[in-house]
């Protein structure tokens, strides 16, 4: 009987293998495409959102991830990395904490999809306190006055400006400066505005005053007019 099993078989087998790889084909061709199933690896945006009041981001993470989806294969051919993005919420967020878990409940997918791997797991993210402070502005001058003049003296208005940063970022001792005003060929007092311009990227003004009057004082320079020349007897 065993025998007679095992002929069974191995009779035609190759007849019997070709015959189920057509019957594994037609199969393939009549499942719907709603029920075949694919990954795909993409490399998406990654987005911090809700940082609690009086603190803010210091040092951020890498702008992307990369994240493997797995949905059918017509879904699949449909979503790119331009419609998802992953989203961190900061809402419970502190100083202390530095690294966060990345989850797939923090990136949308359409329907049908969803995220089997996420790479990095975590990311750093670093959170301050926000500080203000007064800084004094200074005028940057650029150029020389026609010849014969001079510049007395400058007059800026307002002469200090208040800030906002980061308390690692904040320095009272710094100063903020005017964008160059040029005074070359100069012979009268003249007033001009002029940008502010911050010490560091990282500060923000406090109110909407961003620009400043640079009033140049412009007089005649005695010590470049020589006296006339003495005439021989």
């Amino acid at each position: 009987m065993r025998h007679y099993v095992r002929s069974l078989l191995v009779r035609d087998w190759q007849l019997k293998l070709v015959s189920l790889g057509l019957a594994l084909g037609v199969w393939l061709l009549l499942v719907p495409a709603e029920k075949k199933f694919s990954e795909k690896s993409l490399t998406i945006p990654l987005e911090t959102r809700n940082v609690p009041a009086g603190l803010e981001i210091v040092e951020r993470p890498a702008a992307t991830i990369d994240i493997t989806l797995r949905a059918p294969n017509r879904l699949l051919d449909e979503i790119g990395p331009s419609g998802l993005v992953a989203r961190i919420d900061l809402d419970r967020g502190t100083v202390l904490q530095q690294e966060y878990p990345l989850n797939t409940s923090m990136i949308a997918v359409p329907p049908g999809a969803e995220v089997v791997k996420i790479s990095p797991g975590k990311v750093s993210i670093k959170l301050e306190k926000t500080t203000e402070a007064t800084l004094k502005v200074h005028t940057t001058l650029r150029g020389k006055p026609a010849r014969g003049f001079r510049v007395a003296r400058t007059e800026i208005e307002p002469s200090a400006v208040a800030v906002q940063g980061p308390e690692s970022r904040v320095k009272d001792a710094e100063a903020a400066t005017t964008a160059p005003v040029d005074v070359t060929g100069l012979t009268e007092s003249t007033v001009f505005d002029a940008d502010i311009i911050l010490p560091r990227p990282e500060l923000r003004f406090v109110t909407s005053q961003t620009s400043a009057r640079v009033t140049v004082q412009i007089e005649a320079d005695k010590a470049a007019v020589k006296p006339p020349a003495k005439k021989r007897s």
